[in-house]
C-alpha cells in the first residue's frame, strides 16, 4: 500500500460576493450556447473519459463519445493507451458501432470497417486495405486512424480534441500530490450506473457544489455528514470543492458502516471526512475512506445530460470477505437520483417565462465561483 502523504488541508480564505446571481436563462436552454459550449469547452478543453483499469489489457477498449465526436480508446499491444477517431480513411464508416470490449468479452487484435474490411493496428496503422495495391502510389503509410489527444492523471483518462492544446500535466499542475494517499490509479469500478438526467450539465455542477439543499432533499444523507460542516479549499479556478465531516462512527452508506478496506494510506482525521471536488469540464470526484465515488457529465442538450457514476474500490477489498460494495453504491445511486429529481424540477423552471436570475446565498459560493470559471470560456 501506498505510504505517500498528501500535504495537509489547508482551508483558503473565502469570500462571498455580495449580490451574485445565478446564470440567466439562455445559459440552460438556448441551441445557440450550447453548441458554443461544445465547441469552446468540450471540443477544447480536457475531458475525463474513463479509468485506465477499464481498459487494462491489450485489445480491451471502450468507445465514448465527445462533443460529438465517437473515440475509440483502447491499449495497444505494446500496453499503450491510445484513442483515435472512430472514422475509417477510406469512406468515413463508422468502425466500431458497439460500447466496449475487453478480454473475456469482445477485446480486438486489429480494427477492421465493416464496410470495405480496411484493417488497422491498434496502434493505428492501417495494415490491410484490399484491392488498393492495384491502384498507383497507393502508401498504407499514408492512412493511419486519426489520433486523438490523451494522456493520464492518477489512473483516469482524460482527451482533448484540439490539435495544438496544453499538456494535462500542466492543467492538472496546481493539484499535484493532492490525492496521491487515495491510489487513484490503482483503484478498480465495481459498478458503473447510467443516468439519463433531464437538466442542463451545469446544474448537475451547481447542485454538487453546495449542500445548501441537503436537509430537504437527502435526509438519509444529512444525519450521517452535516450540511454545514464543509470546508473548501480550491475557491477559485477549475478546480473547485473540499471536505464535508463524517458523522462520528458513521460511514456514508446504507448500514452506516465502512463498507471495504481503505482505498489507501488514509490520515486519522480523513477517516471522518468526505473530500467533494469538481474537475472542469465533466468530472465530479468524491473521495471516501473507503471508496471513490467519480461522475463523468456528458451533455446531451441544453436540457439533457448523460452522466456515467462508477464507485472505486482498492482492488485487494474484492477478495475479502468484508467487501459490500452494494452498501455504498445504494446509498449513492438513491442520493444521486434525488439530486436528479431537483435539477430537473430547476430545469422546468428555468424554461418558464417567469424566471430571473436568483441570489445566491453564501451557502453557496462554490456554484457562484463555477459560474464565474463557466463564463471565462463561453462569453
Amino acid at each position: 500500500m501506498q505510504t505517500t502523504v498528501a500535504p495537509a488541508f489547508r482551508k483558503t480564505t473565502e469570500t462571498f460576493t455580495a449580490g451574485a446571481e445565478t446564470l440567466p436563462q439562455q445559459y440552460f436552454v438556448s441551441p445557440e450556447v450550447f453548441a458554443r459550449e461544445q465547441e469552446k469547452i468540450f471540443s477544447r478543453q480536457w475531458g475525463c473519459v474513463g479509468h485506465q483499469s477499464e481498459i487494462a489489457k491489450a485489445g480491451d477498449y471502450f468507445v465514448r463519445e465527445v462533443a460529438g465526436e465517437s473515440l475509440i480508446i483502447l491499449r495497444d499491444k505494446g500496453g499503450k493507451l491510445r484513442g483515435f477517431y472512430n472514422v475509417c480513411r477510406h469512406r468515413g464508416t463508422r468502425l466500431r458501432e458497439d460500447r466496449a470490449g475487453q478480454a473475456a468479452c469482445g477485446h480486438v487484435t486489429v480494427i477492421q470497417c465493416p464496410y470495405h474490411a480496411w484493417t488497422y493496428g491498434l496502434d493505428g496503422r492501417l495494415i490491410g486495405a484490399p484491392h488498393m495495391d492495384e491502384g498507383q502510389g497507393f502508401n498504407k503509410a499514408d492512412y493511419p486512424l486519426h489520433a486523438v489527444n490523451l494522456a493520464l492523471w492518477e489512473g483516469f483518462i482524460f482527451v482533448n480534441l484540439a490539435r495544438a492544446s496544453a499538456p494535462l500535466k500542466e492543467w492538472f499542475a496546481p493539484l499535484v500530490g493532492k490525492f496521491t494517499h487515495w491510489n487513484l490509479a490503482k483503484l478498480r469500478s465495481a459498478k458503473r450506473t447510467e443516468y439519463d438526467v433531464r437538466a442542463n450539465w451545469k446544474l448537475i455542477f451547481e447542485n454538487y457544489s453546495e449542500c445548501y439543499h441537503c436537509p430537504g432533499v437527502h435526509p438519509m444523507l444529512s444525519k450521517v455528514s452535516p450540511y454545514d460542516s464543509s470546508e473548501n479549499d480550491l475557491c477559485e479556478g477549475p478546480f473547485l470543492g473540499g471536505f464535508m465531516s463524517i458523522t462520528k462512527g458513521a460511514g456514508l452508506t446504507m448500514s452506516g458502516k465502512a463498507c471495504a478496506l481503505p482505498v489507501g494510506d488514509i490520515r486519522s482525521e480523513d477517516h471522518a471526512r468526505v473530500f467533494y471536488y469538481s474537475i472542469f469540464p465533466n468530472m465530479l470526484l468524491s473521495l471516501h475512506p473507503e471508496y471513490v465515488m467519480v461522475h463523468q457529465l456528458w451533455p446531451k442538450s441544453p436540457e439533457r445530460t448523460l452522466i456515467l457514476c462508477d464507485w472505486f474500490f482498492h482492488p485487494e477489498a474484492f477478495d475479502r470477505d468484508d467487501f459490500h460494495p452494494n452498501d455504498a453504491i445504494e446509498f449513492w445511486d438513491m442520493t444521486n437520483q434525488q439530486d436528479w429529481h431537483v435539477c430537473e424540477l430547476s430545469q422546468q423552471g428555468i424554461a418558464s417565462r417567469a424566471y430571473q436570475p436568483g441570489p445566491y446565498s453564501p451557502r453557496e459560493s462554490i456554484p457562484a465561483a463555477w459560474d464565474r470559471e463557466y463564463l471565462r470560456y463561453v462569453r
